[in-house]
């Protein structure tokens, strides 16, 4: 059953962007990785130590702002705090890509080239306490990028977390909070080969699949795959920026954080 469609926005009381007297938006601090390759594992780390450093500030009674990582991953597959084995296909000792088992919520799912990662690391005391309205407000950023830039017609279903086309899952999203600080975040099918999803039963859902933007415009509407990665980028960063009322500030990544990889 469809509880949400794209007129969502107002359950979330997101603020309207047009005021009268119009408060100053807090600041994100961007990471922009939307065309690289970067190491699952590497990543989370990288997460981890920003929410050690946030929880340390606010210890300190300092203004911490709200950090934006956007990424893609080598292909890999993630399972959740409670995860199941019975979801997937293949044994762990001979898996056909690395497994992680991690601290968010969620079954399992698959991580991989063409697909866009935004991990938000933000304080919900500075938004809203309330972990039902981050996950929906999550949803509503890919949401308004599939109407708003595609005319695609997605929504919520009622009893999952993610965003939906159909019968066919196009945004899987998998968090952890801890002391309001949240990480993990939200994986976007753009022009990912969907094949390593036949490997599991994405989500713990088996009656329904996994589709992608790429796959749902079709062969003469959809752009080259690096074009389209860009659009979809560019209407999630404004999206988020909408949804979450933040102003978003580019960082330069740390060069040697980790390894990255450009893709094509």
């Amino acid at each position: 059953m469809v509880v949400s469609n794209l007129n969502g926005a107002s359950d979330l009381n997101i603020p309207k962007s047009i005021s009268l007297s119009p408060k100053p938006r807090k600041v994100c601090e961007y990471f922009d990785l939307h065309k690289k390759l970067v190491l699952y594992e590497e990543a989370w780390s990288w997460q981890k130590s920003i929410v050690k450093e946030k929880k340390t500030l606010i210890k300190r009674n300092i203004e911490c702002p709200d950090t934006l990582l956007v990424l893609q991953h080598h292909p890999v597959y993630t399972m959740g705090t409670g995860s199941s084995e019975e979801f997937l296909n293949f044994d762990l000792k001979d898996a056909p890509y690395d497994v992680h088992q991690t601290e968010r919520g969620g079954e399992v799912t698959y991580h991989g080239p063409g697909q866009l990662i935004m991990y938000p690391i933000i304080n919900l005391r500075n938004h809203k306490m309330d972990l039902h309205w981050y996950l929906r407000a999550l949803e509503e950023v890919v949401i308004r990028v599939l109407s708003n830039t595609f005319s695609i017609k997605a929504s919520r279903l009622e009893g999952f977390t993610g965003v939906w086309v159909g019968d066919q899952k196009l945004a899987a999203i998998g968090i952890r909070v801890a002391h309001w600080i949240t990480y993990h975040g939200l994986a976007l099918n753009v022009t990912t080969d969907l094949t390593p999803f036949d490997w599991i039963v994405p989500c713990g859902i088996r009656e329904r699949r996994v589709g992608s933007i790429k796959g749902l415009l079709g062969a003469f509407q959809s752009p080259n795959d690096s074009q389209l990665i860009d659009i979809v980028h560019k209407s999630l960063i404004k999206e988020f920026s909408e949804v979450f009322q933040l102003e978003i500030h580019d960082k330069q990544s740390p060069a040697c954080n980790f390894n990255k990889e450009e893709t094509n």
